[in-house]
């Protein structure tokens, strides 16, 4: 199964995360399938590809809960539906 979730990079306590697209048994800094976007919580900076996660949220890809509340205040499963 495939996840959309947050991979952390950066230094101790300052940390960013990168959304990415992932096999469901793979580690959760391993390699990604595709780097979908960027999440910096401590600025609460984002930057979305919505079309890479519109194409992989229509493929089944499943958002952990983090993700999909990210995602929820994008808009971004509205074009989903669409």
């Amino acid at each position: 199964m495939i996840k959309l979730r947050l991979k952390r990079y950066g230094k101790k306590r300052e940390v960013s995360y990168r959304i990415v697209a992932m096999h469901s048994s793979t580690r959760r800094d391993g390699r990604p399938l595709e780097e979908l976007g960027f999440y910096n919580p401590r600025t609460d900076e984002t930057r979305l590809e919505v079309p890479a996660i519109v194409k992989r949220l229509k493929e089944g890809a499943q958002p952990t809960e983090t993700v999909r509340r990210i995602l929820e205040k994008a808009n971004v499963f509205e074009q989903v539906k669409a």
